[in-house]
């Protein structure tokens, strides 16, 4: 599968006044699985012109990266790598219809539906009818984290060491994905991962089989409340070190990272040699456009404002995917993707934007919950779920949603709940909740 080329309308092409300009019915920002998803139903549906951009030089968002396989178990029910995965969902949107451009970059606003973009044509201006922001989450990095220590080479992310790891693939059709930044060097021979979660997993094991001996893993949760022993079934897996309840104190080297200070719960410290530290987890979405946009953000995710039907403020404008719920498997952001298509198609055939919505809110010990809006009930979306995340372990935890002290759903929770790991809601009660009631609360009974 390859990108189309920059498409140009009759008649429009740069001036000296001002970059290119054109209309497009549906304009889709982000090539993941919720962005991918979203444009080939909008398009096998008849939206028009449904465009696709992104700012990668190839779509897939991370998934293109993890080689291993547990991909689209849930939308496709295949399993999958992740390449496989992501070649899967492009050729797909493309096969429906969508233009998919990829190293093209949405740099602003020009106006409320109207992009400003840069790419390999040039500046131009991308005016919609509708768009969908599925720019999706990235990992909070070492700085943003507080870690002291120096500011040596060798401290990564996730997605820095899997794109240094593998770089891109072959494509679908046979032709190469050149591999863009895949320096071996910049993962070294002894490395830490920080974070137990599904991100730690995939890390993990990605080292491994690249040849770099995994030190440990490290996280700060409770042994008995992480989710490796879950998550890493294999005896590879059980063979790298889990230090949990234990917290990274700094990092030390020149050059180069050398060590990793640690402290257990209980005063105990240590350091471990390592050349490489990887930082897994604690996901942020990547909110820019959104809020350059003047859209609210929600509370806690610090995605975008948005309701059951992933409608945000600003009319027109839909929110899907790892944007609107930072953690979430690449099999739920597609399924935001399948179901953004239903209100998307009647937003282009009424150009009607409901303006009651009901807040949504998480109770401590709960981070936050997604959508953190309710419409009203006949502008619902199909049957969805919403997302959210504790701020703390809790084990098994019993959910209340309540409106005005009325109690709308009850949910046991089987199994841990942690940070940086959403957990699931069902969307069963929303059409119980008053349309002009006060705020729906979400909390820990």
């Amino acid at each position: 599968m390859t990108a189309d080329p920059p498409p140009t309308l009759a008649g429009a092409s740069p001036t000296a006044a001002g970059p290119l300009r054109r209309s497009v019915d549906v304009l889709v920002i982000g090539a993941g699985p919720a962005g991918l998803t979203a444009a080939a139903r909008l398009a096998a549906a008849g939206a028009g012109r449904v465009e696709v951009v992104d700012r990668e030089p190839h779509p897939g968002g991370l998934t293109r990266h993890c080689r291993h396989r547990g991909f689209g178990v849930s939308d496709l029910h295949r399993l999958l790598t992740g390449p496989d995965y992501a070649r899967h969902l492009a050729d797909a949107a493309v096969r429906a219809g969508a233009v998919l451009r990829t190293g093209v970059g949405v740099t602003g606003w020009a106006g409320p539906l109207t992009a400003a973009v840069t790419g390999p044509a040039g500046p131009e201006r991308l005016t919609a009818r509708a768009v969908v922001l599925a720019t999706g989450a990235r990992e909070r990095p070492r700085s943003a984290r507080l870690v002291p220590g120096t500011r040596p080479a060798g401290v990564l992310t996730t997605g820095q060491a899997l794109r240094s790891l593998h770089g891109e693939l072959p494509s679908l059709h046979g032709g190469p994905w050149p591999l863009h930044g895949a320096q071996r060097d910049t993962v070294g021979r002894r490395a830490v991962v920080v974070g137990a979660g599904p991100s730690g997993r995939t890390t993990a094991l990605a080292l491994r089989r690249a040849g770099t001996e995994v030190v440990a893993t490290v996280t700060d949760l409770p042994r008995h409340r992480t989710s490796w022993a879950q998550t890493l079934p294999t005896r590879s897996a059980r063979e790298i070190p889990l230090l949990a309840d234990t917290t990274v104190t700094g990092l030390h080297g020149r050059d180069r990272v050398e060590s990793i200070g640690l402290r257990h719960r209980d005063g105990r410290t240590m350091t471990l040699r390592c050349d490489t530290v990887v930082f897994t987890g604690d996901w942020i979405p990547d909110h820019e456009l959104a809020r350059t946009g003047g859209i609210p953000l929600a509370p806690g995710s610090r995605g975008p404002s948005a309701d059951t039907a992933f409608r945000t403020s600003e009319p027109g404008v839909f929110a899907v995917g790892t944007l609107l719920r930072p953690g979430e498997s690449a099999g739920t952001a597609a399924r935001d993707g399948a179901l953004v298509a239903e209100p998307v198609l009647r937003h282009l055939a009424d150009g009607g934007w409901p303006p009651t919505r009901v807040p949504v809110l998480a109770e401590a010990p709960l981070a936050w919950v997604a959508p953190d809006r309710i419409g009203p009930a006949n502008s619902l979306a199909a049957p969805g779920r919403f997302s959210l995340e504790p701020a703390e372990p809790l084990v098994r935890p019993r959910l209340i949603v309540r409106q005005d002290g009325r109690i709308l759903h009850r949910q046991r929770v089987w199994g841990p709940a942690v940070p940086g790991r959403p957990v699931r809601l069902s969307a069963a009660w929303r059409e119980r909740a008053v349309a002009h009631g006060g705020p729906v609360l979400v909390s820990v009974g």
